[in-house]
């Protein structure tokens, strides 16, 4: 029996930052996928990392992820990847996440940044953040997905058992360990796919419009 459902942000909540970087990529003159694959190089110690744990500021970021590029070939400051994180909010995914918080508990685990400005998080994504009844940031909490133990620690928060919980994600590598514990994961490739599989998942009727 489903009693908490458990949604990443940025990718889920909103588009992803991968179309973003596509289209950053394609006006810069980088090979496809370059900025995935800065971040995937070294993905616990990396700049990346290191920022979505809060153990360096952006302006450290800015250097270190400018290097990181270089070493694969392709001049990136990180300045400039840092703004295309926010995404556009997708409004059926925020009327699900109403629908799933009246009928069972609802939490979101996001890596982030300390410096919500730089991203460009507005007035919306913080009204959207306080509909959960709890939070875990990255940043905040100096763990990041895919460790097991941020998993743990919303079950904990929201006094349920990972069997309890459905958990929807952007990235097969964030769903992986949480299916591992037990949770229903669904990997998001799309509004109308995410809506589709949390409906079947939670019994709820919901549609993208």
């Amino acid at each position: 029996m489903v009693k908490a459902v458990i949604f990443d942000f940025g990718g889920v909540i909103t588009s992803s930052p991968f179309e973003a970087f596509a289209r950053y990529e394609a006006a810069n003159g980088l090979p496809a996928g370059f900025i995935r694959t800065v971040n995937a190089t070294n993905p616990d110690h990396n700049a990346w990392a290191l920022l979505e744990r809060n153990e360096i500021d952006t302006a450290a970021f800015d250097s270190r992820f400018r290097a990181e590029a270089q070493a694969l070939g392709h001049d990136v400051p990180g300045s400039h990847v840092l703004p295309l994180l926010a995404g556009d909010v997708r409004p059926g995914m925020v009327a699900a996440l109403k629908a799933c918080k009246a009928e069972f508990k609802v939490g979101c685990i996001t890596n982030n940044v300390a410096s919500e400005e730089d991203i460009g998080w507005g007035r919306s994504v913080k009204d959207i953040l306080a509909l959960f009844d709890h939070v875990i940031e990255s940043s905040k909490a100096g763990v990041r997905k895919p460790d097991p133990r941020i998993y743990l620690m919303m079950c904990e928060a929201l006094g349920v058992s990972p069997a309890d919980c459905v958990y929807l994600d952007d990235l097969g590598i964030n769903c992986k360990p949480a299916a591992a514990l037990g949770m229903h994961a669904i990997k998001v490739t799309g509004e109308a796919q995410a809506l589709a599989d949390l409906a079947a998942a939670t019994g709820i009727s919901l549609s993208a419009g």
